[in-house]
């Protein structure tokens, strides 16, 4: 597809990236978008908790706009809406049902939707307890890009109604993540907020080899973490680390961890951000194992481990060699497939199926 499209966004933020992760996936994408040369509006729910922590309030690869309500949403963008070529409208948009239903009404291009939370969005819908989409409204979308690969994107067809279920992995900006020559501060480092159903696993990868290794360095960056956690003394913590200050954080690191929460170990094919920020980075990644880890880092590019005990042989059996070999092997493949631009590559291929009528999917139907 050469021609330059008119593309407008509906996301959770683009505007500011406090307390998700969302905002950083649009402004890859869309950085990546305009450097195509497609124009790109970004529409964004006019929100508190948003407004008072903006860290990007002027784009230069689009256009970013706010609406207060629905009813000024169909208002005042409803020719912007009618205009465009192709409308994507995110998961968690606040009301997004009936962003939905206007968006499609209106829609006259092609309607998509990006699942940025897949597997929570799945399950919402199977409990009935999803208020960014409705069941119904799925097989509205000429294409369902997900955050989630493999055999979901079957689910999304088969059981739910999608007419063309694709996967829109995550991306990283390589202008903002790569080696900074920092001095190596750390041996093993992690980042991330508090998770119950990863602290196990970071207590067995990370924690437990540092009470081990008493010599060695360790750091977890994040917030949220329980007060009672007991800290081993070489345990670094940084309650809070701005995405500005990431690819610092991973050049200092001989090694940095990577912990997948379980609904996405389950569903697979999940790959986390901070995977494709730490490869570009030049950092060595050891990471717990998943369903699909494979199609995104082959084995000679990051190392898996289980237990304690792999992690303390990785840390002290490994030359200094062969780690920055592996570190090189994986930020030459994420440069190559993972960057703003490849997604945006990867979208504008996708956009090929007819779109529906209005009349054909009964748009306008009760949420």
């Amino acid at each position: 597809m050469t021609k330059k499209l008119d593309i407008v966004f509906l996301g959770l933020s683009l505007s500011s990236s406090w307390g998700n992760g969302h905002a950083t996936t649009f402004r890859g994408l869309l950085k990546g978008l305009h450097g195509l040369g497609h124009r790109v509006t970004f529409l964004e729910r006019n929100v508190p908790w948003y407004a008072n922590h903006r860290d990007l309030r002027d784009p230069e690869f689009c256009a970013l706009r706010y609406y207060e309500t629905t009813a000024e949403l169909q208002r005042d963008y409803a020719q912007c809406l009618e205009q465009a070529d192709i409308i994507v409208i995110g998961s968690f948009v606040p009301e997004g049902r009936q962003v939905i239903d206007i968006v499609a009404s209106l829609c006259k291009g092609q309607l998509c939707f990006y699942d940025i939370d897949t597997p929570v969005t799945l399950a919402k819908l199977s409990a009935d307890d999803c208020d960014y989409l409705s069941s119904r409204q799925i097989p509205y979308f000429d294409v369902y890009f997900s955050f989630t690969g493999g055999p979901t994107l079957n689910h999304l067809a088969q059981d739910f109604g999608a007419r063309h279920a694709e996967p829109l992995y995550c991306s990283v900006d390589p202008e903002r993540h790569h080696p900074t020559g920092d001095p190596i501060r750390w041996d093993l480092g992690y980042l991330g907020t508090y998770s119950m159903d990863r602290q196990t696993t970071l207590n067995a990868l990370l924690l437990e080899p540092a009470r081990h290794m008493p010599n060695l360095r360790f750091v977890v960056a994040g917030s949220q973490y329980p007060s009672d956690i007991i800290w081993p003394g070489n345990v670094e913590r940084i309650e809070h680390l701005p995405p500005a200050d990431h690819a610092a954080f991973y050049s200092r690191q001989r090694y940095t961890l990577n912990v997948t929460r379980s609904s996405m170990i389950t569903a697979g094919w999940s790959p986390s951000v901070r995977l494709f920020e730490a490869a570009a980075c030049g950092t060595p990644i050891v990471s717990d194992h998943w369903p699909g880890l494979d199609s995104f880092f082959p084995a000679s590019a990051i190392h898996t481990a289980a237990e304690t005990d792999e992690v303390i042989d990785i840390l002290v059996g490994e030359s200094e060699r062969a780690r920055l070999a592996m570190a090189g092997r994986a930020r030459k493949l994420v440069l190559a497939s993972h960057t703003g631009g490849a997604r945006a590559r990867e979208f504008v291929a996708a956009l090929t199926q007819p779109r529906a009528t209005a009349l054909d999917l009964d748009i306008g139907s009760a949420a």
